[in-house]
């Protein structure tokens, strides 16, 4: 079959399928793209083609920045449990560089997504043309080199022959559940348009079947052996839990060993938070009660977690002498953390064989009775923060329960950056395994609505409630007009706090006063003291093709989610709060270095607190 590079790629990868369980999706359920000189000509033209001759094979979506397509993937990626995302095309130069930190997000997250920038020209008779990179250490060098470290896989196709092995290597990354994350196709714009006769062979439907590994039985054993020795065990459930559709294997396992569940960024609602067994968030930005078990846990099994430094405290939260820790991952490099028991597996399977093979094994009451005693004072906290009654502009806490009330069991909230992710892990009570999509693995500001749209173009029975600080917003906000084109619904709370809250309190934390982290003018001292930018985000949002809804109390607030909730469009709230107000502590620890030395009291004050906290770090050796 002759077809140019850019067709044969778009006909590839509507071919492709995955497969769990019996059940088949498509792999790539469509493409992202903004078009240059690198790829209008190539693919371009394809998805043109596609469009106008099979459609449907690979839907073409525009987007507005390179940046934000991809982070639309990686959560529509994230929202389909990693077994569908999109693909993205970008130019060559800053277009194809743009997609560089949402190559990032999606690796560090460990989510599928393809990216097909444009590149040089490979004969390079036209050296050098727009854009271009001239690196004097080599022809083959561009700005697409870039990509490498922040992608699982990394090809470059300078002659048609050899896209075939560059699209089968990408396509089995992005299928596999340990090796996953960016996968970078980098076509030559030249390449992307010229014809080859193809095999037929490679256009034929694909189907990748995603596999469920079981625990090796000596591992099992080891594990087994370890629970079964635990007095006060505690299982960490990340995001594997969730990805692998494990989350009712683990309620059994809990129910069946009395075992309490803390969950991480990724894993929040794996168990749904009002389950007798869960005691929430867990670390930097956890709570009291999972915080409190952790520090005497004897056992610790997790269950799909990577230990970010948010989740440990630093390696400051673990604490009982001579804990030992259980891991259940299907990468090893994750279940060989911290010394731990590495049971290399999916997480459905293990938890299954775990379940089965401890039999008779519990947990006493008593300790059961304090997780459960824990958990309850900490909700009634959370109860207390959404309903502070503060003023005259509200609390951060007050708006997160606006939210969470309004917000039926199975919509889902979005975040990524700011103060609002740590806030939301202590306080969202979620009732469903999707409801909760926060992205701190890479915390990447400007990831929100982009995000939102990928979670609701996934997931369209689904309300997307998309929270956002003015900051955040400000980094991006380009897709509500790509969700409007679309007519993707979302209901976007913008919480205006002229400024960086988040960095603020940090940055008062370790002494350096809230530098550069408030939106004012330039004073008379040539200090960013001045006053309060007059930057109106709500008028911004309008001009992009929102509705918009402005309040300052809560109540407004409330009659303003009801009325987004009930609308059939993209709709953003505006709502000023009070960025002063802190949401109930963790009481625990992250690693933020101090100045050793300074002429600041507040900067000596602050890195005498950091010697003294820093003595609890561990080496789980």
């Amino acid at each position: 079959m002759r077809l140019t590079v850019g067709q044969a790629v778009v006909r590839f990868l509507a071919a492709q399928r995955t497969e769990r369980d019996g059940v088949e999706h498509r792999l790539f359920e469509g493409c992202f793209g903004i078009f240059g000189h690198g790829n209008v000509a190539g693919l371009g033209q394809a998805l043109l083609e596609a469009e106008l001759v099979t459609p449907g094979a690979l839907p073409y979506r525009q987007a507005r920045n390179e940046q934000g397509m991809v982070h639309a993937a990686a959560g529509f990626a994230r929202m389909r449990n990693r077994l569908s995302t999109l693909a993205c095309t970008a130019s060559i130069g800053p277009g194809a560089t743009n997609m560089v930190t949402g190559a990032a997000l999606a690796t560090v997250n460990r989510l599928p997504v393809l990216l097909l920038p444009g590149d040089v020209f490979a004969t390079r008779v036209a050296n050098p043309v727009l854009q271009e990179l001239e690196d004097p250490r080599g022809g083959d060098i561009s700005v697409n080199d870039t990509f490498r470290p922040v992608s699982r896989f990394f090809d470059r196709v300078w002659r048609p022959e050899q896209l075939p092995a560059a699209l089968l290597g990408a396509t089995r990354v992005l299928t596999d559940p340990a090796e996953t994350g960016a996968a970078t196709i980098a076509l030559p714009q030249d390449v992307q348009a010229e014809a080859y006769d193809w095999p037929d062979e490679l256009f034929a439907k694909r189907v990748w079947h995603v596999p469920r590994p079981v625990p090796e039985p000596a591992a099992l054993a080891r594990a087994v052996e370890v629970l079964r020795g635990a007095r006060r065990p505690l299982i960490v459930a990340g995001g594997g839990v969730i990805y692998s559709e494990a989350t009712e294997a683990l309620r059994r396992f809990a129910e069946a060993t009395g075992i309490p569940v803390a969950e991480t960024q990724a894993g929040k609602g794996a168990l749904r938070y009002d389950h007798p067994l869960s005691v929430g968030a867990i670390g930097a930005t956890g709570t009291t009660a999972a915080n409190a078990l952790a520090r005497e846990a004897d056992v610790v099994l997790g269950i799909g977690t990577r230990y970010s430094d948010f989740t440990t405290a630093s390696r400051s939260l673990f604490g009982a002498p001579g804990v030992r820790f259980v891991n259940v991952n299907i990468a090893a490099f994750d279940a060989a953390k911290h010394s731990g028991v590495a049971l290399v597996a999916d997480a459905r399977t293990a938890l299954e064989a775990l379940t089965e093979a401890s039999s008779g094994y519990r947990t006493d009451a008593a300790y059961q009775e304090t997780a459960g005693r824990l958990a309850a004072q900490w909700d009634a906290v959370v109860e207390r923060s959404y309903h502070l009654g503060h003023g005259p502009l509200p609390a951060q806490s007050e708006i997160i329960g606006a939210v969470n009330d309004c917000a039926e069991a199975r919509d889902v909230v979005v975040c990524a950056a700011g103060s609002m992710p740590g806030d939301l892990h202590k306080l969202w009570r979620a009732r469903d395994p999707k409801s909760y999509h926060v992205e701190y693995g890479y915390s990447c500001m400007g990831y929100e609505i982009a995000g939102g749209l990928g979670v609701r173009l996934a997931a369209p029975d689904r309300d997307v409630f998309v929270l956002v600080g003015d900051g955040s917003y400000l980094m991006m906000a380009q897709e509500l007009v790509t969700a409007v084109q679309e007519h993707v619904k979302l209901v976007v709370v913008l919480v205006q706090n002229h400024g960086f809250a988040s960095i603020g309190r940090l940055s008062e934390s370790v002494g350096a006063q809230r530098f550069g982290t408030a939106y004012r003018y330039r004073g008379d001292a040539g200090r960013l003291d001045g006053g309060v930018l007059p930057v109106d985000l709500a008028a911004n949002a309008a001009s992009l093709g929102a509705d918009v809804l402005r309040v300052t109390t809560v109540a407004e607030l409330r009659d303003a989610l009801a009325k987004a909730k009930a609308a059939d469009r993209v709709t953003v709230i505006h709502v000023d709060a009070d960025p002063t107000v802190d949401a109930p502590s963790s009481d625990a620890w992250w690693d933020v270095p101090v100045a050793e030395v300074s002429d600041l009291n507040t900067v000596r004050s602050a890195r005498t607190a950091y010697v003294a906290a820093k003595k609890a770090q561990r080496s789980y050796l």
